[in-house]
């Protein structure tokens, strides 16, 4: 006979609250190691809420598409609001344990450089197996792309058969098309709906970018990152990036 389930059995919280292995003496190291791997809790859910959002856009079933796009976003304002809690380390508190990281670095992630690439911002950072994998497919931006195509719109060949791994090249020809569904949202609603799903998407990645450097910023200054990463400096390079860069530029064409 098997034992009763039990919420820690369910949850597996034995395997789950010995995960934290602080290096130094330090009360402060936990709260960073808790922080980074909840963190990549939350990238797990959203590459799984990804994964079958591009599955629904490729089979155009965009109604369905909603509901997961939408909780994406909902997770990325909860791993933004996390940096407040981080922000309570001081740059003394952080420096006492700062030398038990090593190499190690968040710039290592491969769930969040998944992430990027499953929405279609491509190269850059360390890839891993899953940005490898999910690389070579097209991204959600790229399917996006293709329903549009599919409903009637005339898009370039060149975004719609490409070298998926490459960064994707913003196309007049593709904001035209998309500016054309925002002058009738009535008539192509589904598009519609389904582009600004992927602007809130896009809109809380910046602003977590946006609160990541600041918090960066406010513990270690300018100082270079651990694993002799740039730190602040690259990322504030980061704060322009657009996984959908046409459905930011149409705007200025309404």
């Amino acid at each position: 006979m098997t034992d009763p389930m039990t919420y820690g059995r369910y949850l597996a919280l034995d395997q789950l609250l010995s995960a934290q292995h602080p290096i130094s003496d330090e009360h402060d190291e936990l709260l960073f190691i808790v922080i980074h791997q909840t963190k990549e809790l939350w990238l797990k859910q959203m590459i799984a809420e990804l994964e079958v959002a591009l599955d629904l856009v490729r089979g155009d079933r965009l109604v369905e598409a909603y509901k997961g796009l939408a909780r994406v976003s909902r997770i990325q304002a909860v791993m933004t609001l996390s940096w407040e809690i981080l922000t309570t380390m001081t740059p003394s508190d952080y420096t006492r344990f700062r030398d038990v990281l090593g190499s190690s670095s968040g710039f290592q992630s491969d769930q969040f450089r998944a992430v990027e690439t499953l929405l279609g911002v491509r190269g850059g950072g360390v890839p891993g197996p899953l940005t490898e994998r999910y690389g070579a497919a097209p991204s959600l931006w790229d399917e996006a792309n293709a329903a549009l195509a599919r409903a009637g719109f005339g898009l370039p060949e060149s975004a719609l058969n490409r070298d998926w791994a490459k960064p994707y090249d913003a196309d007049p020809q593709v904001e035209a098309a998309w500016a054309h569904v925002y002058r009738e949202p009535g008539t192509h609603w589904e598009l519609y709906q389904l582009a600004e799903k992927l602007v809130d998407i896009d809109d809380a990645l910046a602003t977590w970018r946006h609160k990541h450097v600041l918090t960066v910023t406010r513990v270690i200054g300018m100082k270079p990152g651990t694993g002799g990463t740039p730190g602040a400096s690259y990322l504030t390079s980061t704060l322009t990036k657009r996984a959908f860069p046409e459905l930011w530029s149409l705007r200025t064409l309404l």
